[in-house]
């Protein structure tokens, strides 16, 4: 079985995807290569623009998002002694995540459709939690709220913090204090 043939009985939520994939260190690696490509790309055509600051924040931002769930779901599977199964997990989540990357990125401007795939994209790292790991329905969710949460957190804290004073005003958004 192809990787593109398990990315596709996993998008399906079948769990016979998961055979697809191997379980080792080089393959986790090819898998993190086209999800590390695509930013380092756009970094490179930013930077041609003289935006080197967006390009490294983007980079950097990109970063913490692909490793972040990574980190996280390895400490908890190890936790809930499912280490064993880590890898092929983490392989098979890093390629599901490049084609739901470029799902994205190509309905980004249809609004509706885009909020549906954001839903398919949580319920998907749940099948790949449960599944893959051999997680209760609990721990899964458990794991795709932490590994979420973390993930946010740490990737729009800093921006969050570096927002303006009166960004905030009376409990809203306020445009207009970037403006000052």
């Amino acid at each position: 079985m192809s990787v593109l043939t398990g990315i596709g009985r996993l998008a399906l939520f079948r769990a016979d995807g998961f055979a697809a994939f191997t379980a080792t260190p080089q393959a986790l690696l090819n898998s993190l290569a086209p999800l590390v490509a695509l930013p380092i790309v756009t970094a490179f055509a930013q930077i041609a623009n003289g935006q080197l600051i967006g390009a490294a924040t983007g980079v950097l931002g990109t970063i913490v998002a692909l490793l972040t769930p990574l980190i996280v779901t390895e400490a908890l599977a190890r936790l809930w002694q499912a280490r064993d199964r880590w890898l092929r997990f983490a392989v098979a989540y890093c390629w599901c995540q490049l084609a739901f990357s470029l799902a994205a990125l190509a309905l980004r401007l249809a609004v509706p459709v885009f909020s549906l795939l954001v839903f398919y994209g949580v319920a998907l790292h749940w099948f790949l939690a449960r599944y893959g790991l051999g997680l209760s329905r609990g721990r899964a969710t458990l794991l795709v709220v932490t590994a979420d949460l973390v993930t946010g957190l740490l990737f729009l804290g800093p921006q969050l913090l570096a927002l303006p004073p009166g960004a905030f005003e009376n409990g809203a958004f306020q445009p207009g204090a970037f403006m000052e």
